[in-house]
Parts: C-alpha cells; sequence; structure tokens
C-alpha cells in the first residue's frame, strides 16, 4: 500500500466527499463510518497522509498521542467512557486495513466480545 492524499479519507479531509464529522483539531479529523459495524463507528485519522502504524516514525509519536487523545475525547462526548469502548488500527491487507490512510476505529455502544468475530 502507499500512502498519499488520493485516497477517500484524503478527499474528506479536503471536503470533496462529505462527511459526518465529529473532531477536528489542526492534525487530526474523525467522522462516522458509513458502514458502521458498532452503534458508534468513528474513524479518528491524521490529516497528515501516514499509510499505517508499519509506516510511522519516531517523529510521528506526538502525532499519534494527539491521536489517541481526540479518541478519548470523542468517547466521552458520545457517552462511551463509563462502559467502555474499543479503539483499533488495522495494518496491510492481511491486518484487514482497506484504506492506505492510517485511521483508528473507535467502536462503542454494545459489548465487544474478543476475538471480535
Amino acid at each position: 500500500m502507499t500512502e498519499g492524499q488520493d485516497t477517500i479519507f484524503g478527499k474528506i479531509i479536503r471536503r470533496e466527499i462529505p462527511a459526518q464529522i465529529v473532531y477536528e483539531s489542526e492534525t487530526v479529523l474523525a467522522f462516522r463510518d458509513i458502514s458502521p459495524q458498532a452503534p458508534v463507528h468513528i474513524l479518528v485519522i491524521p490529516k497528515k497522509p501516514i499509510c499505517s502504524v508499519a509506516s510511522l516514525k519516531p517523529e510521528h509519536a506526538g502525532l499519534i498521542g494527539e491521536i489517541v487523545l481526540a479518541a478519548a475525547e470523542i468517547a466521552r462526548r458520545e457517552g462511551l467512557a463509563e462502559g467502555g469502548y474499543r479503539l483499533v488500527t488495522n495494518i496491510g491487507h492481511d491486518g484487514g486495513q482497506t484504506v492506505p490512510h492510517l485511521h483508528f476505529h473507535l467502536l462503542g455502544g454494545r459489548h465487544m466480545g474478543w476475538p471480535p468475530g
């Protein structure tokens, strides 16, 4: 997978494709998944085009911290903090990644079993 702003997420960042945005900062964007796998399913992405966790460099540490803190804030806003939620990222084809732009799935609103089914 190659990274770039030519993905669907790049188009959402540039507002070329509409999305239900729930959070935005200078570096992070979060929006509702169009094919939710839970009552609450939000994608949290960096605005910077990074392919996946496998592409991260030491200089991205602060950005990843911002993404995780944003996800925690969104979970609070969505009423998930007390009951719990799942925050997951897929890496590469075998990991289930379908868009070559780093993204975290914030899933909640129901019990999340393990292993995922």
